[in-house]
């Protein structure tokens, strides 16, 4: 069943949300080479306790970490660990969730590690822009697969491949929820986006082809082919006209200006 937020709800999934937005702001101080992705989760945990939040991953099906830190052919899900060091020219994704007020938050941002290839920074350049063009079809009468298929028009056209397997999902007091939001799909099929609705829109868009697997980990999944994979992730409120996005980049980006000076 599809639940429906009020507009109080959706104000509370808005403050969820935008704390994990400044936890990836925070995280963005300290990605860089040499730096383990356990100690990422560390400062993430920390940073979502001390503003009245907890970890929404840690422990949801027995998830181990507060974290899903995705090294270059890790598509999602990988887990934070001492042994994974950053090194230059990585693409690390992040996908981090909260529990602030009953209600969850969900977002996630492909990072530069120190100088990319130029090859690697235009799949994180389109993947976002994948996310933008899902982004303008999640308005009131329009349907799911007009989310999807906006992503995959976009990520084929620029000759990448969209994974299947993994999809979208609805937000609210629980992590997923429906419905499931692919990044794939034919245009006016699915279920239609009615006002109050709140989905995770979620482009994972590989530069080589789509296939997946699952690493013995039981959670990693990475590329057949081992190529970069991307992914970029916001949280959404269906509203008439124009979509309301309850996550933002900005923290993030004003944080990698800032770096970059």
């Amino acid at each position: 069943m599809i639940l429906i937020k009020t507009a109080d709800e959706i104000e509370l999934m808005r403050e969820s949300n935008l704390l994990v937005s400044l936890t990836l702001a925070e995280l963005a101080k300290f990605i860089k080479p040499g730096v383990s992705t356990e100690r990422l989760d560390q400062i993430a945990e920390a940073f979502i306790r001390d503003h009245g939040a907890v970890p929404g991953f840690l422990g949801y099906q027995g998830y181990p970490k507060t974290l899903c830190t995705s090294v270059n052919s890790e598509v999602v899900h990988g887990i934070p660990s001492e042994k994974v060091i950053l090194k230059e020219g990585d693409q690390l994704s992040v996908d981090c969730g909260v529990v602030k007020n009953g209600f969850y938050g969900d977002t996630a941002f492909s990072f530069e590690v120190g100088e990319v290839s130029a090859e690697v920074r235009r799949l994180l350049d389109i993947t976002r822009e994948c996310l933008q063009k899902g982004v303008e079809q999640a308005v009131e009468g329009k349907r799911i697969g007009d989310i999807g298929n906006a992503v995959q028009n976009h990520a084929e056209s620029m000759g990448y491949t969209v994974v299947r397997e993994m999809v979208g999902h609805g937000l609210g007091r629980h992590l997923h929820e429906a419905p499931e939001v692919p990044n794939y799909g034919r245009r006016g099929t699915g279920p239609k986006l009615k006002k109050g609705m709140v989905i995770c829109i979620e482009p994972m868009i590989n530069m080589g082809r789509r296939q997946i697997k699952q690493d013995p980990d039981g959670w990693t999944i990475r590329t057949a082919d081992k190529k970069p994979s991307a992914h970029f992730e916001w949280a959404v409120a269906i509203d008439k006209g124009k979509a309301d996005v309850l996550s933002t980049f900005s923290y993030i980006d004003d944080e990698l200006l800032k770096q970059s000076k």
